[in-house]
């Protein structure tokens, strides 16, 4: 039976000060954890055996998931109490691996869709299929180049901008025969990335890539964790089904606030008169006050606002304090917890 394997291990260093009190792959996204969004593209492919791959803050994950039933999956978890690389955490889940497996980084948002790379799989009869997608920029990514066919010719992780030489990178989202974890040593670390696939394509491995052109966006970096929340509420890709729905909030007079249609507000915010928001996510118990203006930005739960503050294309963590006409230029992350006195600029 074929199972996903979901990578949920990181610490999310680059996405921090977010991911400080939060394992990267449940941080918020829309006020829904992330995972549900990559459970939902899975789901969808008709595949209900998931394995999460766990190592940091591994209880604030399966507190939510839990055995899964409740969401339509069977989950089971991995835990590694010192990470172990990508190609590691699927050696570590050899036991709960039977068949073809999907693998996805645990911080990619796409909506690829699963059966059509599993058939491209077959068709080529390939040991590995990598996704990929292009990008703009391909700096800070791997870089894939395959021939005509698909074949992988290269594989080169992160590559300095002075030798980038397409546009094609890994997209984070892999099939894989189980005969691969034989090449993967039972100790030590190892990844899909600079290891093994590498390695593979040296060996002359059937290894493929499959283009998306389906969304992709990962959440790597606060400013990517913003592309995909504009990513989401802009429709480009689609909400997952989630057991708790946000509703609309009614803490509030409509004709005394500005809200636009995109803008996506947990039915618990308090939002008072003159306030505008614009493209932006607020989370549970957020509190706005008059005149203040909120866009294209994320507020994380229970967050303040304080009368006239301004807040522009910014990040602001759990339970944040923003004073009294306080301005957040372009750019702002607030980890949880920070204060911002009022006037002040950030």
């Amino acid at each position: 039976m074929i199972k996903a394997l979901i990578l949920a291990g990181g610490k999310g260093a680059r996405l921090r000060p977010l991911a400080l009190h939060i394992p990267k792959p449940i941080v918020p996204l829309a006020n829904i954890p992330f995972l549900f969004f990559q459970i939902d593209r899975i789901k969808r492919a008709g595949i209900t055996e998931i394995i999460l791959s766990l190592s940091y803050q591994p209880r604030k994950i399966t507190d939510i998931f839990g055995d899964g039933i409740k969401y339509g999956v069977t989950m089971r978890y991995t835990h590694e109490d010192l990470p172990r690389g990508t190609a590691g955490a699927f050696k570590a889940a050899e036991n709960l691996i039977d068949d073809t497996s999907i693998v996805m980084n645990g911080d990619v948002l796409s909506d690829t869709d699963l059966l059509e790379v599993l058939e491209y799989h077959r068709s080529r009869k390939a040991d590995a299929t990598i996704v990929v997608a292009r990008v703009m920029n391909p700096v800070g990514y791997g870089l894939v180049e395959s021939d005509s066919d698909g074949r992988v010719l290269r594989f080169t992780e992160k590559p300095p901008e002075d030798e980038v030489t397409g546009d094609t990178v890994n997209a984070g989202i892999y099939i894989l025969e189980r005969s691969i974890l034989e090449r993967i040593p039972a100790e030590g670390a190892q990844s899909f990335e600079r290891e093994l696939f590498p390695a593979m394509v040296q060996d002359g491995a059937r290894v493929y890539s499959y283009l998306t052109h389906g969304y992709w966006q990962d959440i790597g970096s606060p400013q990517k964790y913003l592309e995909a929340t504009f990513g989401v509420i802009s429709g480009r890709t689609k909400l997952p089904v989630y057991p708790q729905k946000a509703c609309t909030p009614n803490h509030w007079e409509k004709q005394q606030v500005s809200i636009d249609s995109f803008s996506i507000l947990d039915g618990k915010c308090v939002i008072k008169q003159g306030v505008a928001i614009e493209n932006s996510v607020l989370g549970e118990g957020c509190r706005v006050e008059a005149g203040a203006l909120i866009k294209d930005s994320v507020i994380w739960s229970g967050s303040r606002i304080l009368p006239n503050a301004r807040i522009e294309r910014a990040i602001v963590g759990r339970q944040c304090h923003i004073g009294e006409g306080a301005r957040l230029r372009p750019g702002t992350v607030l980890g949880d917890k920070s204060i911002v006195s009022d006037f002040s600029v950030i």
